[in-house]
């Protein structure tokens, strides 16, 4: 098989991964994720049930497919900044601070109405929550593996990891948490890059071996 027909057959494989989760999204927007069925999603997308949990493992995977590209997100900004001659955690700030200036869902500061339904339905369902669990974890492993050389310790690495990953979790969540409560994305702005110097300062002087 050439490269080129590989490159077709991936190509196809993302485009209906993402159709069938666009899909799925919109009807669990529209009714409530409780109360459509896997059975009524496949049918949205012209599949049937047994190839749909081919390519989606559970009903949640459907929803989390959007987090797909972010899952090792923070590993490669770090094995990129090394490559560029920055420290992890300057590479981290950087990377979160573009984020902010991008209105970046992943960093909370978007408040465009599909955003914000889509946040509604993802912290408003438990097995959602539940499921974003295991997702931070493995971003958080990932993480611990690309942080592991310039430490020269697992468990620091893990450590290291698991405070980072809390903090942009917990950072983004505040941007949301602000912009559901209805302010404006403009007006949180300066308060959440602000707090995010500051705690990627914290991190620096936490493990000045990634700063």
């Amino acid at each position: 098989m050439s490269s080129g027909t590989a490159g077709l057959r991936e190509r196809k494989k993302r485009r209906m991964y993402q159709a069938v989760s666009d899909t799925a999204i919109g009807l669990f927007l529209e009714k409530g994720f409780d109360a459509v069925s896997v059975a009524e999603v496949a049918a949205a997308a012209e599949i049937s049930k047994p190839t749909l949990f081919r390519y989606f493992p559970s009903k949640e995977d459907l929803v989390l497919h959007r987090f797909a590209d972010h899952e090792t997100e923070a590993a490669r900004v770090v094995e990129e900044g090394r490559a560029a001659g920055r420290s992890a955690i300057d590479a981290l700030r950087e990377h979160f601070l573009d984020g902010l200036r991008r209105d970046d869902p992943v960093t909370g500061l978007n408040e465009h109405p599909a955003v914000l339904a889509f946040q509604r339905l993802l912290y408003g369902t438990p097995s959602l929550v539940a499921r974003l669990h295991g997702y931070l974890e493995r971003s958080e492993a990932a993480l611990a593996e690309a942080l592991a050389e310039p430490l020269g310790d697992q468990l620091d690495a893990r450590l290291a990891a698991g405070q980072i990953t809390a903090v942009r979790r917990i950072l983004a969540e505040e941007n949301v948490r602000r912009i559901m409560e209805g302010e404006r994305a403009a007006d949180v702005r300066r308060d959440a890059v602000a707090a995010a110097e500051r705690a990627f300062a914290q991190l620096a002087a936490g493990f000045p071996g990634l700063a």
